[in-house]
Formats: C-alpha cells, structure tokens, sequence
C-alpha cells in the first residue's frame, strides 16, 4: 500500500471509530509507532482535525466530514449487483434504501465511468416470480430495533396456524431455508425463539429499550440450529 492510500485508510478508519491508538495503527499495516506519528501529523498538515486523546487514542474532530467517496467502475459495478439481490432476497423497505445509495454512487463517478456503469445496469435483471413477492416490509424496521436496542411488538402464526401476540428483544437475522428469520427474546416463552418472517403478520417498533442483557448471540445459534 502507497503512502496516500494508507493515508486514506487511516482517514477512514478514524471517521468510523471512536478512538485508535497508534498502537492499533502501527499493528495494521505493519508500521513503526514513528512512521504512524507522521502520518498523523501529515493528515493535520493538510487541514484534517485529527486530536489525541491521552489515553484513549486518536479521533476526527465533531463536526468534520469527509468529502464524497469516489468508487471506481469496478466497486460501482460490484454493488450494482449487490442491490439488484437485494431485490431478490430482501424487501421494499431495504430495496429503498439500497436504489437510493446507488443514486448517490452514481453522482460520483466519473463521467466516462458513469456510461459504463449505466450500460452495465442495463444488462443486469433478476427474476422474481409472483408467488416469491414479499408479503411485508420489516426488515428496514428490524434493524432499527436491533441496533437500538427497542422492544417489537408482534403478531406471529406458528408452524400450527396458531395466532400469538408477543413482545420480542430481536438480537439478529438469518437468512436460511430460502427465507429470512428473526433470532430474538420472546417475552411470552421466556427464552430465544425464530420467527420465520413470513410468519409475522403485524410487527410495531415500540420505543421501550430491552428489558434484558442478552449475552446470547446469533453466532452461537448459528451452531446449533
């Protein structure tokens, strides 16, 4: 990796962590502490507010935002096909965000990249048949309630056809048996339970946090399920 583009890496990485030693610095690409305290001090000579907190580490000063990224055609194109599954294995309230993330990508590419780009989305369709349309649009609202940490409630019809109403901690999905599940706390067990989305037939997100630390993890239910 050249001096700027290790630069960058470095911008980016304090752009989306709170804190890095140069410790953690010098042990990812391989550098000495000296060598890192010079990029360092190269990033605050072109105008970059990188401050040291004793003790804790680096960090972009508030308020400071990176100009735009610039993708390349291949990243660009990458992507591209990354959203066109997600309207294949997703459902509207992600595909919304997604189509509108490759505006955004699309507005940074250079022009003559730009053409290529569009001629390539023209070549690339995926088949969704009418009996696989999405029945709801949860996941965008899952996630919310994953990464806040905030109580769902839901309405849910088991393998027998019957109906519950349930207060969940949702902790993570999975994506399994051509379908997505919800690995979460289920209040009315009192235990981990997986809800097979096409399943819930309402879902509210509530704005009371979990009731409950969960040590348990998706990973750990990957091994078992």
């Amino acid at each position: 990796m050249n001096r700027i583009d290790r630069l960058m890496s470095i911008l980016w990485t304090m752009q989306y962590k709170k804190f890095v030693s140069a410790e953690q610095l010098s042990d990812k690409y391989n550098l000495s502490i000296r060598t890192i305290y010079r990029d360092i001090k190269a990033l605050n000579e072109i105008g970059i507010p990188v401050i040291l907190e004793p003790n804790k580490g680096y960090y972009i000063m508030q308020g400071y935002f990176l100009p735009p990224l610039l993708f390349t055609i291949e990243e660009a194109n990458a992507l591209l096909l990354l959203q066109t599954l997600a309207h294949k294995f997703t459902d509207k309230s992600i595909t919304k965000n997604s189509d509108s993330a490759i505006k955004k990508i699309k507005s940074v590419l250079k022009s003559n990249d730009f053409e290529k780009f569009q001629n390539f989305s023209n070549k690339v369709e995926i088949y969704n048949p009418e009996n696989e349309q999405k029945e709801n649009d949860y996941l965008s609202t899952i996630q919310k309630a994953i990464i806040e940490k905030l109580i769902l409630k839901i309405e849910y019809t088991d393998n027998n056809k019957k109906k519950t109403q349930r207060e969940i901690e949702p902790i993570g999905i999975i994506f399994y048996t051509n379908q997505w599940h919800l690995i979460a706390w289920c209040w009315l067990r009192k235990d981990y339970r997986d809800f097979k989305l096409n399943q819930i037939l309402h879902l509210k997100l509530t704005s009371f946090p979990f009731k409950k630390e969960h040590s348990y993890s998706i990973q750990e239910y990957m091994t078992i399920f």
